[in-house]
């Protein structure tokens, strides 16, 4: 099975079964960003450090950072959005992904928040 991973700025983690991740934003993060009208994908191969801002997603309320949840490197992003930024508001957690990473170190998954775990967050804000 697909281990889903979450952090507390509402991106989620999806380990592959390659042991790549995919990255996204999560469902109530478009909805609270509302209409997305533009999509800021990260550079392939670039080296990226957990927590920095890799990507920028603007709606027509505001526009967001989107953060790298783990370290590693930037395999691929997801050409789709930069065609069409309003996918991220279809299936934000699936077709909508943002990047794909290799992962430094495969362990740090298990410090972000597993489904139950999100979905307390979210209870609690």
């Amino acid at each position: 099975m697909t281990e889903i991973r979450y952090t507390k700025d509402h991106e989620w983690v999806r380990l592959e079964e390659d042991g790549t991740a995919t990255v996204g934003i999560t469902d109530h993060a478009q909805e609270a960003l509302g209409d997305i009208v533009f999509v800021e994908l990260p550079v392939p191969d670039r080296a990226i450090v957990e927590g920095e801002s890799v990507a920028v997603v603007e709606s027509v309320k505001a526009a967001s950072d989107i953060y790298a949840p783990l370290a590693g490197k930037v395999l691929e992003v997801n050409e789709l959005l930069t065609d069409d930024p309003s996918l991220v508001n279809r299936d934000p957690e699936d077709e909508a992904w943002f990047f794909r990473m290799e992962l430094a170190d495969p362990d740090a998954m298990a410090a972000l928040m597993d489904d139950e775990a999100y979905q307390g967050f979210l209870e609690s804000l």
